[in-house]
């Protein structure tokens, strides 16, 4: 029987420092920097209420108290419960942190500081038809040099994590869009420490039923003053329950 996304908890990564981002967000955590009058996570929240998930477990840590005073313990159908990080713990160390409070298989991890328009039902469906224990979302960027890149089999297994590459500036590809479904976290510590998910521990998964999934709408990260500042823009044609439209990954004709 498919798991239905009500059933499938998540966790979204807010715990960041955002030392890029200070120069024009310096009072407040990346997570509730504001994006076309709205906080940046209320975006994933509203995406996340869309497809009818129902659980989010926030980790957090800068300024973490200001994520938990803006959004209490729910938003709209969303229950919402935190994870807070008293020392920066990367984003490995973070999901550790939180895995008690994790209680479903699979579970939806989502970096707090990036957005990707993708049918989180179907990348739920093509998750499990594939039966690894973990799946990634893919965005296709005309320029991999500030993100690194991922490739992908034909059959849509991970094989590698390509670097960030500034002599390759301008190369097409794709890249870790920061949204992924895992069944089980192979040779994350058992004690809590600083570690890094995309650097320490999804390398090392590859070949253990790492598949990745492309999404085809809107990609975008906040993570540097100049991404932020074309953030509004991009997300303009992105709405759902609480903007004015709804997502355009999202199939209009199905349930949610």
């Amino acid at each position: 029987m498919a798991v239905e996304p009500a059933a499938v908890s998540v966790a979204i990564l807010a715990g960041g420092l955002g030392t890029r981002l200070r120069t024009v967000v310096s009072n407040r955590p990346k997570a509730l920097a504001e994006v076309g009058g709205c906080p940046f996570v209320t975006y994933l929240l509203c995406q996340l209420e869309y497809y009818g998930f129902r659980t989010v477990i926030l980790c957090i840590g800068y300024l973490g108290e200001q994520v938990e005073d803006a959004l209490g313990e729910r938003y709209g159908s969303l229950r919402l419960s935190y994870s807070q990080e008293d020392t920066p713990l990367g984003t490995g160390g973070s999901l550790r942190l939180a895995l008690p409070l994790l209680r479903s298989g699979p579970v939806l991890v989502m970096n707090g500081d990036s957005f990707c328009d993708v049918d989180l039902r179907d990348f739920l469906r093509r998750h499990e038809e594939h039966r690894g224990f973990g799946s990634i979302v893919l965005a296709e960027v005309p320029d991999t040099s500030r993100f690194g890149r991922v490739r992908i089999e034909p059959d849509n297994r991970v094989t590698s994590f390509v670097e960030k590459d500034k002599d390759h500036a301008g190369n097409a590809g794709l890249v870790n869009a920061g949204v992924y479904l895992f069944n089980a976290f192979p040779g994350v510590p058992g004690d809590i420490r600083p570690a890094s998910l995309e650097k320490d521990l999804l390398p090392a998964w590859i070949g253990s039923g790492l598949y990745g999934y492309v999404a085809r709408g809107v990609f975008i990260d906040i993570g540097t003053p100049e991404t932020y500042a074309h953030a509004a823009a991009m997300l303009a044609g992105v709405k759902c329950l609480r903007h004015d439209d709804c997502f355009s990954g999202a199939d209009k004709s199905g349930e949610r």
